[in-house]
């Protein structure tokens, strides 16, 4: 263990850090975070839409269409809404104006993705002619072109400006006005670079992004077990040195998350059953079926904690089994600790790969339904399982089984380190006595 710990602090570690603090991957993390509320706005009408009590949805039928609407409008244009949150937090990592980036990302994005449909005959009832966008073409799908819009346009902007390829205006003038005259150059750059490249030369960036990127999404998040499997090992091992796993995962794995529960939930929408759905390993099954407590399942180590012969161990449990409750680990990670702690680094890596096979067993033989909605990570694991995959029991099950697979796995690992923890304290009280007397 402490050569696999040497070797990932010294051959993965500086690419780690490298890439999370890289000035793009951050941007795409805080831009795709900063969709959260609205995905998990989206994921409870969802529920709401698809309540199975029969009586209930007979009443709810006649207003199905209407409650449709909220899901469309959040997780149906995840990307519209994507593309300006990394524009504007990477343009304000090159001090530039935000807003100004985030309006020309959102426009390029519009003018390479959603081309217009003319109507010219209406439908009686149904359409008027006009003009419409798909929104469809504004959703999880097109994520991977929004993420490339936002950072093609804030650059072309930032070299025009560099360049002073802009409309200055006299001191005096308001700081709002003068940053729209200085975006009039970048605007129309951006405008049409991104027109000739999608109506001119006809090329769909979406198109070919989904094309090119998807294989590695079948790696990482799809329905690969080993590609899962790598994932939750990478996750655990980064933190089991003190590096919060998630977040160095999050630039490469979070744009795969979020396409994959999008899409399941958009299909589920549709009328898919929840058996039937595209993707397994999305973030919500490792947050339900495995993170029970927090990444390494450490609620089962709180509760061994709050039963421990070691006083300090017994009262870190108390502490930390409410955040635990509630998938919050830091306590326990820290206060352990199990951060660069051989002993209990072991079960933190062995025991989610143990419950994320067993999951994935569940629901490649069709007894457990794959995630159909997207809920806060707070939501306590069991919960979670059996609300987000349509309220099926058997997810309700499968998330009490793993919780008590991760207290099995942890369970000789805690009694090596009471018993470690219980010589140091004995050490201490008689360091303590032999100092009184």
């Amino acid at each position: 263990m402490d050569k696999l710990i040497a070797w990932l602090d010294a051959k993965l570690l500086p690419i780690a850090n490298k890439m999370g603090n890289q000035r793009h991957m951050t941007a795409i993390r805080k831009g795709i975070i900063g969709t959260l509320p609205l995905t998990i706005v989206g994921s409870f009408f969802t529920i709401l839409n698809n309540i199975p009590i029969p009586s209930v949805a007979a009443a709810m039928a006649p207003y199905k269409e209407v409650l449709d609407i909220p899901f469309r409008f959040t997780v149906g244009m995840l990307a519209l809404y994507a593309v300006f949150g990394i524009a504007f937090s990477l343009a304000q990592s090159y001090k530039m104006d935000g807003l100004t980036s985030g309006l020309l990302a959102t426009m390029a994005f519009l003018v390479s993705t959603a081309a217009p449909i003319h109507v010219l005959k209406g439908v009686k009832n149904v359409i008027e002619p006009g003009r419409y966008l798909n929104i469809a073409n504004l959703g999880a799908s097109s994520l991977f072109a929004s993420i490339v819009t936002a950072i093609v346009t804030v650059e072309i902007f930032r070299f025009l400006k560099e360049k002073n390829i802009t409309i200055k205006m006299p001191a005096g003038v308001p700081p709002e006005v003068s940053n729209s005259f200085v975006a009039l150059f970048p605007a129309a750059a951006v405008l049409i670079v991104f027109w000739v490249i999608r109506h001119i030369l006809n090329f769909n960036i979406a198109t070919f992004l989904s094309t090119v990127l998807m294989p590695l999404k079948g790696i990482l998040v799809g329905n690969s077990l080993p590609g899962g499997l790598l994932t939750i090992f990478l996750i655990c091992a980064f933190w089991t040195m003190g590096i919060h796993g998630a977040a160095i995962m999050d630039p490469l794995i979070r744009p795969f998350w979020e396409v994959s529960i999008a899409t399941n939930m958009a299909e589920f929408t549709a009328g898919t059953s929840a058996h039937h759905l595209s993707t397994i390993f999305t973030e919500q099954f490792l947050q339900w079926f495995v993170w029970i407590g927090g990444a390494g399942g450490t609620l089962a180590l709180v509760v061994l904690f709050m039963f421990s012969k070691s006083k300090y161990l017994k009262e870190l449990g108390k502490l930390a089994f409410l955040p635990g409750l509630f998938n919050i680990n830091e306590p326990i990670m820290f206060g352990a600790p199990v951060v660069m702690n051989p002993i209990l680094a072991i079960p933190f890596i062995i025991a989610p790969l143990i419950t994320a096979t067993i999951a994935y067993i569940g629901t490649v033989s069709g007894l457990i339904p794959m995630m159909m909605a997207r809920l806060p990570f707070t939501v306590p694991g069991p919960i979670g399982a059996w609300i987000s995959t349509n309220w099926s029991v058997w997810a309700l099950l499968l998330g009490i089984l793993n919780f008590i697979i991760d207290l099995a796995i942890y369970y000789p690992f805690f009694k090596a380190f009471e018993r470690q923890q219980l010589d140091k304290e004995a050490a201490d009280l008689a360091a303590l006595a032999e100092k009184e007397s």
